[in-house]
């Protein structure tokens, strides 16, 4: 067995949950480049709680599913980094929000854009989520996989 195929899992989890915990901290502390974030979404969603709140139920949400990833719960834990990400590459691609985000300074002024860095994470992430998803009902040992009664 390599190296590779031994601890894939492991890599696509560290990967994930590193991309996850770096965020919180400009998720929970409303930092310009959230506030932005959520403030274009409310606004397209018609739900101005969203651009105040969003950040904060995404964030829980990515902090579980990082954690989860290394429990027993990893299937999930892949299923719900899955999903996240597949709700911002969604969100990039179909809304005003775009695949490039501004950039912005300390003191919150727009100061140029990320020439799609965060869109491409958000592929990365979602890649890595997907295999690890696929990997597992592949798997004879499956969480995710439905079990009739006579298996």
């Amino acid at each position: 067995m390599t190296f590779v195929s031994k601890y894939y899992r492991l890599w696509l989890s560290i990967w994930i949950a590193f991309v996850f915990v770096q965020s919180l901290f400009f998720k929970f502390t409303g930092s310009s480049e959230t506030q932005y974030i959520f403030a274009v979404l409310g606004e397209w969603l018609g739900m101005s709680w969203f651009a105040y709140y969003g950040a904060y139920i995404v964030g829980t949400m990515e902090l579980i599913a990082a954690i989860a990833l290394f429990t027993r719960w990893q299937a999930w834990a892949a299923l719900l980094a899955f999903e996240i990400m597949s709700g911002a590459i969604v969100f990039h691609l179909f809304t005003p929000l775009g695949i490039v985000m501004p950039a912005f300074s300390v003191s919150g002024e727009m100061v140029g854009n990320d020439g799609g860095a965060l869109f491409f994470m958000a592929c990365i992430t979602w890649a890595s989520a997907t295999g690890l998803v696929v990997a597992d009902v592949l798997s004879p040992h499956s969480r995710l996989r439905f079990k009739h009664k006579g298996q």
